[in-house]
């Protein structure tokens, strides 16, 4: 933290409306102080909250069996509540970003993100961030601000994210569970083991427990970010932050991250069809391009600049990209036969992912 210059702070649910009757100042209190002390010490703050669900529900009956037509209406009521609620804490402008996953992975209205991002913060405004529950759908929410927070670090050129949760961090076993479960202070690599270590959630109000936390941590620290998972219900962390210390798990950013458009491909954007290649296609090869005689098959249905998954015949998946001609065109062309027209076709079309386009991916 003492090397921190712009942060991403995450606060979850429970924190926001703890009893599910309207936002709350129990535990926002310590976290607006801190968010002020970091900006007088000149760390650039952007807050990523939940809560609109849960500050909205007290205004509708029969919460427990809510459409989700009335969910949508308790976000819509619920986030107008959390927006004054934290305004009030503070004596400089806010301003809110609400999103959608399908925000995120087109990569033109990714740009306009960041770009609206960083122009806040040059007009020390203060984002907060919130997905869009209201409009969203299936098909495009995130699903749990753990991991839109991990998107936005990235989005926003952090170097520090700090995920507010109901434990210390993450622990051997499910210290609800087990007496002697162990905080673990430091985690440099993110492995299956790690994983199996993430419990279940506890919090009734929340939609995201440890193992969404992890997956966070891990789309962060690619990209270079260090990624904190504490104690949000008490004050104590939030002065261990800001002298330096570790109150949580620390999951420590790679020495190696990826670069911006790399890191979108493979952590934010969602594959909208894929292209199967030979099993033996070598995609490691830094010059490499995929040319249409190496697919054996197209499936799905995208378009020119779409995100692709790009697997062999035996399911490996190899890469994510982003392609150059549609499924239309690429289907049109396997469809043809050896023909003068086909073969000219074939000879002016360029590579249908270009080497610059290509994330690639660990083979697990």
């Amino acid at each position: 933290m003492k090397k921190s210059k712009r942060i991403v702070i995450k606060i979850g649910s429970a924190l926001i409306a703890p009893e599910q009757d309207g936002c709350r100042s129990r535990y926002l209190l310590s976290i607006a102080q801190f968010i002020v002390r970091c900006r007088t010490r000149g760390i650039e703050v952007i807050l990523v909250s939940s809560g609109s669900v849960a500050a909205g529900s007290h205004l509708f009956p029969n919460t427990e069996n809510a459409t989700i037509a009335v969910k949508k209406a308790m976000a819509a009521a619920g986030q107008t509540e959390m927006m004054a609620t934290w305004d009030r804490f503070f004596d400089f402008p806010s301003a809110q970003i609400l999103l959608t996953h399908g925000d995120l992975r087109d990569r033109e209205r990714y740009t306009s993100i960041r770009e609206t991002i960083f122009t806040l913060l040059d007009h020390g405004i203060l984002p907060i961030i919130n997905e869009n529950d209201t409009v969203t759908t299936d098909d495009l929410k995130v699903g749990d601000n753990d991991n839109l927070s991990a998107m936005v670090a990235a989005a926003a050129d952090a170097d520090t994210l700090i995920i507010c949760s109901d434990v210390k961090g993450l622990y051997n076993k499910n210290p609800n569970l087990h007496a002697d479960a162990e905080l673990i202070p430091e985690v440099t690599v993110i492995t299956e083991e790690i994983y199996d270590m993430a419990g279940c959630p506890t919090s009734k109000v929340g939609t995201g427990g440890m193992k969404t936390k992890i997956e966070a941590a891990e789309k962060a620290i690619s990209h270079g970010i260090d990624t904190f998972i504490v104690n949000g219900f008490e004050e104590t962390t939030f002065d261990l932050l800001l002298a330096g210390n570790n109150p949580g798990t620390v999951f420590l950013a790679s020495e190696t991250p990826m670069q911006e458009a790399v890191h979108w491909m493979t952590h934010t954007a969602s594959e909208q069809g894929e292209l199967v290649v030979e099993d033996d296609y070598d995609m490691s090869d830094e010059h490499a391009v995929l040319s249409g005689e190496s697919i054996t098959e197209v499936k799905g249905e995208f378009s020119v600049g779409d995100t692709v998954l790009v697997r062999s015949e035996d399911g490996t998946r190899l890469a994510k990209a982003t392609t150059n001609y549609s499924s239309c065109l690429l289907n049109f062309l396997a469809e043809q036969d050896e023909s003068p027209i086909s073969e000219k076709i074939q000879d002016s079309i360029g590579p249908v992912i270009s080497e610059q386009d290509i994330a690639l991916l660990e083979k697990s």
